[in-house]
């Protein structure tokens, strides 16, 4: 009775996880940081950059590039600026306008490149860190 029990939670569990993540529309921010120390320090840790304006590489993110130039004033950063993403399907252009201004405001609060990745713009965030940790390697 007990092994019925449990197979039904499981079961339920999984349909409530994939209700839960079938919805695109919905982006919120991982619980999950997996940064390291040694990422830290070469992402862009709380230290000082040089100011001026440094465009980082271009990062696939697997519908599209995305690519950003960091803003940096008085040794830290001011602005994010997206100077490619994904825009050329509606479902890129939807997950793109919601999760771009959410790396950028977390970037310029943790002032690096590291920050967490939005659910549901899972590409989109790995490659803007990607971008901004090589804008910001220039800054140092």
């Amino acid at each position: 009775m007990k092994k019925v029990i449990l197979s039904g939670l499981v079961i339920i569990g999984f349909g409530a996880y994939a209700i839960f993540h079938h919805n695109s529309e919905t982006i919120v921010f991982s619980s999950k940081n997996n940064t390291s120390s040694s990422q830290n320090s070469a992402t862009g840790s709380n230290s000082a950059y040089k100011d001026g304006t440094y465009t980082g590489s271009a990062a696939d993110a697997f519908y599209g590039t995305i690519q950003v130039k960091a803003v940096i004033q008085n040794g830290k950063i001011a602005d994010v600026q997206f100077l490619q993403y994904p825009n050329d399907q509606p479902e890129s252009q939807q997950v793109s306008q919601q999760a771009m201004p959410i790396l950028k405001q977390e970037a310029i609060t943790a002032q690096k490149a590291q920050v967490d990745t939005v659910s549901g713009a899972t590409q989109t965030s790995q490659a803007f860190k990607e971008s901004l940790a090589a804008a910001l390697a220039q800054a140092r």
